[in-house]
């Protein structure tokens, strides 16, 4: 390591240090109150939540983007950090625009008075990755080309590189490491973030949210132009507009704001339940209503695939939370996480039922909408040992952003509504995609594989059962507590034998003549005696102490069960 990295570690270790200390990590009892008097008193103004965003954005674009993402975990920061990352704005000073132009022609290949007919050197947007400027094709095109910043790639690869050596070390010597595990949150931001950085893959995101929302006329995406961009400049069609927080209200005079709020509700519906795409950051600023009356979609650079499976398993939560059943979105909370050692589920599943609850009563409201849902479910995971996908936390994010978003354009939108109705709709449509050719064709291959070998594996078994080979094994039985249990019970009635056996041989000695040969066995007789008592007496205290325990456990797993 030499002394830029030893020096760029200790300002990282220093600043996590400063906001452990203000909460971060540290406050995942986010409950009214529930804050330690230690962990207030710390909360000063130095480690204020607008303090910590601003720290963030000083340490450089890596960090920039952990805080977007800490906003979608509610498992490590608190409410009030987590408020104010949401508000996290990452536009930063832009850099020279000869440093762009240099960037340009290294990427593509092509000096840029080749390829533009006019690029403009004040960009439209800058932000920590990257600036974007408006250009014009020679063909007379319109274009918006994101060009990332010099030496940026480098900076977060070192920077990820020092979190990960203190993630592991935090997950080996801390409470909160062992549950939460930094190092697989490090792992999965690094895949996320440097596919972010490869705007090839943006460009892919662009043209496939385009498909889909082919069915919304009132959405759509600039079009990327593939013959200009590259891994770190990408050209795509430009799109003229305001933003949807800054529409007057002229403009909403003239045009009803709810088809696109409902629009754009139903069309993200079906990006992360029908084509297992989460757009991670559709916030305000990522959104424009142009001047065709459209809703422009933009910066798909974060972008979350959920595979089939999850897919089913978050459509299956959010109708249960629709419909108000606490205890099945709890249950299908417990098959999507990961129980870690001293998991509560009694205590989850009581906590859960009630967000739910309140969430049926109240759905559509700010307070309790289905983003704030996931968070809370998530959080209260966390709190009672339950470690939760990162797709949930993303979906609620999302989720979060898009209701600020509807809200924006519609104030009296019933969100809840068009969720429920349109989760219908998704219902139905992947049914059918369940009767697609494809998926008949697949399972038609695998009846088919199974009748090619069924015959094969029932002759091997009658084989094994003629020879009296045929044998069944259960894995992970000698782990289990039965072998435990079986020999405590051979050890008690071991012990019965012998204590029956020195009682009858007691009073048989009792019974006869106790001087033989001139031997008194009457001291004998009694130290049988005594012997059998004590060992009855061991059995019956610790058949009272096991089974009082054994009654307990039941009795607390009986009040697990919803």
């Amino acid at each position: 390591m030499n002394d830029n990295d030893a020096a760029r570690s200790m300002r990282i270790a220093a600043f996590l240090a400063r906001y452990r200390n203000a909460g971060i990590f540290s406050g995942l009892d986010t409950t009214p109150g529930a804050a330690s008097p230690e962990l207030e008193a710390t909360a000063d103004a130095d480690g204020t939540p607008e303090q910590f965003v601003h720290d963030l954005e000083a340490m450089g674009p890596a960090f920039v983007k952990i805080g977007q993402a800490l906003s979608t975990r509610p498992d490590m920061v608190p409410p009030d950090f987590m408020a104010a990352l949401e508000r996290m704005q990452s536009d930063v000073a832009p850099i020279p625009f000869e440093q762009i132009r240099a960037q340009i022609e290294s990427e593509l290949g092509v000096r840029v008075g080749r390829m533009f007919a006019h690029i403009e050197p004040e960009p439209i947007g800058s932000a920590s990755l990257a600036q974007v400027h408006r250009a014009t094709l020679r063909d007379g095109r319109e274009v918006a080309v994101k060009v990332q910043r010099p030496d940026v790639e480098q900076q977060i690869a070192q920077d990820l590189d020092i979190l990960m050596g203190i993630a592991r070390a935090a997950d080996r010597i801390t409470s909160v490491g062992r549950r939460v595990h930094f190092s697989e949150w490090v792992r999965e931001f690094r895949v996320m973030l440097l596919a972010e950085l490869d705007y090839r893959e943006e460009a892919d995101n662009l043209e496939r949210f385009a498909q889909h929302f082919a069915d919304y006329p009132q959405l759509f995406v600039p079009v990327p132009l593939r013959d200009f961009c590259s891994r770190r400049v990408l050209t795509m069609s430009l799109v003229r507009g305001v933003q949807v927080q800054d529409i007057p209200d002229v403009r909403r005079i003239e045009q009803d704001m709810t088809d696109l709020a409902e629009a754009l509700v139903r069309g993200y519906l079906d990006q992360v339940f029908i084509h297992g795409d989460i757009h991670a950051d559709p916030h305000p600023g990522n959104l424009l209503l142009a001047d065709d009356g459209r809703l422009a979609i933009l910066d798909l650079g974060m972008v979350t695939h959920v595979a089939p499976r999850r897919r089913g398993e978050l459509l299956q939560l959010l109708l249960a939370a629709v419909d108000g059943r606490g205890e099945d979105v709890a249950e299908a909370g417990i098959g999507m996480g990961t129980s870690l050692p001293g998991f509560d589920a009694a205590g989850y599943r009581r906590e859960v039922s009630r967000v739910i609850a309140r969430y049926h009563a109240h759905g559509g409201s700010e307070t309790f909408s289905e983003g704030r849902m996931f968070f809370d479910m998530v959080r209260i995971a966390t709190q009672h040992g339950l470690r939760m996908p990162p797709e949930l936390s993303v979906l609620g994010k999302t989720l979060m952003n898009l209701e600020t978003v509807a809200l924006t354009l519609e104030p009296t939108l019933d969100r809840k509504r068009v969720v429920e109705r349109h989760l219908e709709r998704v219902i139905l449509t992947r049914l059918r995609g369940t009767f697609s050719a494809s998926r008949l064709a697949n399972d038609a291959l695998q009846m088919q594989r199974l009748m090619e070998e069924l015959p094969g594996q029932v002759s091997k078994c009658l084989t094994l059962l003629a020879e009296n080979r045929l044998s069944l094994r259960i894995a992970g039985l000698e782990e289990s507590r039965l072998i435990e249990n079986l020999q405590k019970i051979a050890n008690r009635i071991s012990a019965g034998v012998v204590t029956a056996s020195l009682v009858i041989a007691s009073a048989m000695l009792m019974r006869g003549d106790r001087s033989i040969a001139g031997t008194d066995y009457s001291t004998i007789v009694m130290l049988l005696f005594a012997a059998a008592g004590l060992i009855g007496a061991g059995l019956v205290l610790s058949a009272l102490i096991t089974d009082r325990r054994a009654g307990k456990r039941g009795s607390s797993t009986a009040g697990e069960d919803p």
